[in-house]
């Protein structure tokens, strides 16, 4: 299905690996202008060079941390330099972990909120106006379905439920201008590289027993399939949806809403 991407502009952060990674070949198979970003530069230019080459009209990659607010500047002042305009933005930035409440400081709170909230916000703070003043945008922020429901660490948890609440009161405050905010609750996910590879290496049966117990479809979730769900949010096959979160988790949630 040609989605009616090609020639938008994107901005992917945490584009190198991942979900972000499949998000950004998503986009770049529908012909996207694309400026991502990661933290280290050879896993992003080997990340560009593969978006190139999977058909994107252009890859601006720019090496930058999402905790720190010059860092996000830079990456939206270099995609307007370059393009002057912005047609997507997916908040793909975040990170878990696995403490339990009473071992946590504050300052691990405040890092975990620095990480999955405060980037997203940023990032919105800085394509609404954009897309606003163009009258057309979409951005897609990255949740989790423990941002929905109770089931991983209560940092991370309440972090992911705030990106997903940010998105629905943009979604309904943005609508009328023409720019559509939805979230992406993905469920346990593996790839190369993830936490949950390292789970499965490190106890495989243990591994193999929580698949089968917690996840309806009985296998983890791969990043095409979160990936195909963005690129439609994206699209303007999804000109009607907006406010709204979309979990992609083979069954694995329990929550009704």
């Amino acid at each position: 299905m040609d989605l009616g991407l090609k020639g938008r502009v994107a901005i992917v952060t945490g584009a190198s690996r991942g979900i972000g990674r499949a998000i950004a070949l998503a986009l770049a198979r529908e012909g996207c202008r694309l400026a991502v970003c990661a933290r280290g530069a050879p896993g992003l230019e080997e990340a560009a060079a593969a978006y190139r080459a999977a058909g994107a009209e252009a890859v601006l990659p720019v090496v930058a941390d999402m905790m720190a607010a010059e860092d996000i500047d830079r990456l939206f002042d270099a995609t307007l330099a370059r393009w002057g305009r912005l047609d997507v933005l997916v908040a793909n930035v975040g990170k878990g972990s696995r403490d339990a409440f009473l071992d946590l400081a504050e300052e691990e709170w405040r890092a975990s909120f620095e990480l999955n909230f405060f980037s997203t916000l940023r990032c919105a703070r800085r394509a609404a106006p954009v897309m606003v003043q163009q009258g057309s945008g979409a951005m897609v922020f990255i949740a989790s379905i423990y941002g929905r429901e109770a089931g991983g660490a209560s940092p991370y948890n309440a972090a992911k439920a705030a990106v997903i609440s940010l998105a629905k009161s943009m979604g309904r405050e943005l609508a009328r201008s023409g720019v559509r905010v939805n979230s992406v609750a993905p469920g346990s996910v593996l790839f190369p590289g993830g936490s949950w590879e390292r789970r499965v290496q490190a106890d495989p049966k243990g591994m193999a027993r929580l698949v089968d117990w917690e996840i309806a479809r009985g296998q983890f979730g791969g990043p095409e399939e979160v990936a195909s769900v963005v690129a439609f949010l994206c699209s303007d096959r999804a000109s009607h949806v907006t406010a709204s979160c979309w979990n992609v988790d083979g069954g694995q949630s329990r929550s009704l809403a």
